[in-house]
């Protein structure tokens, strides 16, 4: 069997025992999913009291409350999540990406995705699917959910945080991921 082969048996493994096949088969438990942003938001909000603030600035915001990543040297990642607009869920998510690299290990992660602006949030929404980096640049706030906010950061119409990072991957890009809407 080639190196290559072995590598991508081994990456599966990883993939399945992470539980990407369920995810990709899993229908969207709304109730679950809207449990879940619900303890995010408060884990955010508890982080920096600015981060309501923040949050009420913003035309809308889409949770994921767990995002999972996994990989060994090929990567994937995976979870759903809610958008948000002016406190009530519009619509249900699914975030996937791949990557291809230094990758090794599984690590599980909240994120929060602000949309500054109208524009921005309508963009999303108009989208058949939404690739951070090819669609849209987006500021990751570098010291995460609890850090200072520098003014470049708040000038971006789409601002991502990542929470919680569990696991052995420590890897805070968002490049690549892509975000569809799902039934829900």
């Amino acid at each position: 069997m080639s190196k290559w082969i072995r590598m991508m048996v081994a990456t599966l493994a990883v993939l399945g025992a992470a539980g990407f096949g369920s995810i990709a088969r899993a229908a969207v438990d709304p109730g679950v999913i809207d449990s879940g942003v619900q303890a995010t938001l408060e884990n955010f909000y508890a982080e920096k009291p600015g981060n309501r603030d923040l949050v009420a600035k913003a035309s809308g915001l889409l949770v994921f409350p767990r995002v999972t990543k996994a990989g060994l040297g090929v990567g994937g990642e995976g979870g759903h999540g809610a958008l948000i607009v002016n406190g009530a869920t519009v619509g249900y998510y699914k975030m996937s990406g791949a990557s291809v690299g230094a990758t090794i290990g599984v690590a599980h992660r909240a994120e929060i995705i602000l949309f500054m602006t109208p524009e921005a949030r309508d963009k999303f929404e108009r989208s058949a699917g939404w690739t951070i980096g090819a669609d849209v640049g987006v500021a990751v706030a570098s010291k995460g959910a609890g850090g200072d906010y520098d003014n470049e950061t708040l000038r971006h119409p789409v601002i991502a945080f990542v929470l919680g990072e569990h696991g052995l991957i420590a890897d805070v890009s968002l490049e690549g991921t892509k975000i569809t809407k799902v039934a829900g």
